[in-house]
């Protein structure tokens, strides 16, 4: 049986990630292909506990970044090794709703703890599961923030709180790695209608699984 193939969508909040996820994932039932999705944190009983702890516990409202760093490192090697590679393994098409490169901005560059701690908590979790692409939703800061501000209602997480500066670093995180990594990372700009930002998204699948897709 062939493997499954690996998509990851990245961002920053508010760029419309889970939109465009439900929208590919149909997309790709459609033509008979199995897909799981997944989250991050979140997809296995630890993952989604830790979730809870690292989004909406405010007594962890002051967690040091290094133990937040730890904390998405563990939640994303229980999802790599009981979800991720067996489903892969089995045929299925996975949808990552992030994935590492999110642990590189957000704790990385957003934090501030650099490439070599993040680097090697990265290399553990997830070993050789790598995406085989990866869609950046890119959106302006302030739009994004807004966004998922509005979206949250009452209950903004621990992110969503953090001041407009953090999300200027996100984004800039985010471009400059995918300057880095042009092969597996597509730029979509999703300031677009969602109908066209999904359209750009499925053009890139059939460019790239043109084989998996029709053969």
């Amino acid at each position: 049986m062939a493997r499954g193939i690996f998509i990851s969508f990245e961002g920053s909040e508010g760029g419309g990630k889970s939109t465009q996820i439900a929208l590919l994932e149909s997309a790709l039932q459609e033509r008979g292909i199995t897909v799981r999705r997944t989250r991050e944190p979140g997809g296995t009983l630890l993952g989604e506990r830790l979730r809870d702890l690292l989004q909406h516990t405010p007594e962890l409202e002051d967690l040091c970044d290094e133990a937040e760093l730890l904390l998405f490192g563990a939640s994303r090697a229980q999802l790599v090794r009981e979800v991720i590679r067996p489903a892969l393994e089995s045929g299925t098409w996975v949808i990552a709703d992030r994935f590492l490169d999110s642990t590189t901005v957000y704790q990385g560059i957003g934090r501030g703890l650099g490439a070599g701690s993040v680097d090697a908590v990265n290399a553990v979790a997830v070993g050789t599961s790598r995406p085989d692409v990866t869609f950046l939703l890119d959106l302006d800061a302030a739009t994004g923030h807004a966004r998922a501000r509005a979206a949250s209602g009452d209950r903004p997480d621990r992110i969503e709180n953090q001041p407009p500066s953090f999300f200027e670093r996100i984004r800039a995180g985010y471009l400059d790695l995918a300057a880095a990594n042009p092969d597996r990372i597509v730029l979509i700009d999703a300031s677009r209608p969602v109908a066209a930002v999904a359209d750009a998204i499925w053009k890139e699948c059939e460019r790239r699984f043109s084989h998996e897709l029709h053969g």
